[in-house]
């Protein structure tokens, strides 16, 4: 009998364990990716998950219009969406191309 109690508090402890390693930060990753795409907007620059990169030029309820280059436009659902690209990017990617400049100089 002892032992049976001993297994149950084990499992709950194992289930605890999982859930506030595994299942929470899930949870948390996939509402604050969530809030992220509601939150686009026409104008904004994003990535896809599939890495291409455009400009959002109208947003619905469950899709938009990403602009990929000049005059093309693709329709696509908005969970698509893995990131809003910012202006610290850009900063970051002509720092390493200097960076590369002189290396190679």
């Amino acid at each position: 009998m002892e032992q049976m109690v001993g297994n149950i508090v084990l499992f709950g402890f194992l289930f605890l364990f999982i859930y506030f390693v595994m299942i929470r930060p899930n949870k948390r990753a996939r509402a604050e990716h969530q809030r992220m795409v509601d939150s686009v907007q026409p104008g904004d620059e994003v990535m896809t998950t599939g890495g291409i990169f455009g400009t959002v030029r109208s947003v619905g309820d469950e899709e938009l219009k990403l602009e990929v280059a000049p005059g093309t436009e693709v329709r696509m659902v908005k969970r698509a969406i893995a990131t809003r690209v910012t202006e610290d990017l850009d900063d970051d990617a002509d720092a390493s191309t200097e960076e590369r400049a002189t290396e190679n100089a």
